[in-house]
């Protein structure tokens, strides 16, 4: 369940996701990026990171804050699984933390360390409510508080630039852009890397491959693979193949395959 949050933290968080999961047997779950970033909440049986050794495995914190990521990620879950996660927009992290994003990259923080008792009682408080408009509510309130105690930084450079490579669906070159805001590209390079934590053209990537998954959401893929590749920038479909294989670590095939993944970037197979 994806929910949009309150008009006055628009411009921070992008939406929220409610999943639940229940499996006896471990369950992989991928995460792929999508040129966000991210806090989760788990509810009743921790997320897995990795298995130490057969039957060993080893548990995420209840809460923690993701960054972007350089490539596919894997983790477990079993049992019954609650999920509450927070996306931030691709800038809207490292506003509210006031750390740079590169900090951040590829990254998992337990948000105890970086919020102290304050973020186990959200946690506490989180757990202990049953509504999702009740937990909301809570997460809002925190976040407030947070963004009221830190001097917020007006950035029309990266709103633009973001707008921008989102408009054109990620089909244009560094130097469109440049031409685009007036700033010199290795300007371009570190507003990015500082205030989003990738380069412009790694999130123009993002945005391409996004826009193939939607129309690969929307269609069948019997249709003709080659022709939603050209449709969404890709000028072959061995190429398309490549592309969306390193970063998915899956085949479009495949991906199409998966009958009910949990939102457009975190499968569950």
């Amino acid at each position: 369940m994806q929910v949009s949050p309150s008009i006055d933290l628009s411009a921070t968080l992008k939406h929220y996701l409610f999943l639940t999961t229940k499996s006896e047997e471990v369950k992989k779950l991928r995460l792929f990026s999508d040129g966000n970033t991210g806090m989760v909440f788990s509810f009743k049986n921790p997320l897995i990171s990795h298995f130490a050794g057969p039957g060993i495995p080893v548990e995420l914190p209840d809460s923690f804050i993701y960054g972007q990521l350089d490539s596919f990620q894997d983790l477990y879950c079993q049992g019954e699984t609650s999920l509450m996660i927070i996306v931030f927009h691709p800038h809207g992290l490292s506003q509210m933390l006031g750390v740079p994003s590169q900090e951040l990259k590829n990254q998992r923080i337990n948000a105890e360390d970086l919020f102290g008792a304050k973020g186990a009682a959200l946690y506490e408080k989180l757990s202990d409510s049953t509504a999702i408009t009740s937990k909301i509510t809570l997460a809002e309130d925190f976040f407030r508080k947070l963004m009221a105690s830190r001097q917020l930084p007006d950035q029309p450079l990266i709103l633009a630039s973001l707008n921008f490579i989102t408009q054109n669906k990620g089909l244009l070159p560094v130097s469109k852009l440049a031409a685009f805001t007036g700033y010199h590209e290795r300007t371009l390079e570190r507003a990015f890397i500082t205030n989003i934590g990738i380069s412009p053209k790694r999130f123009s990537t993002i945005v391409k491959l996004h826009v193939f998954l939607k129309q690969l959401r929307d269609k069948p893929i019997q249709e003709n693979l080659t022709a939603l590749g050209h449709e969404a920038g890709y000028y072959d479909q061995p190429h398309l193949i490549r592309e969306f294989k390193k970063h998915t670590g899956l085949t479009p095939g495949q991906y199409s395959s998966i009958a009910d993944p949990l939102a457009i970037n975190f499968l569950s197979y």
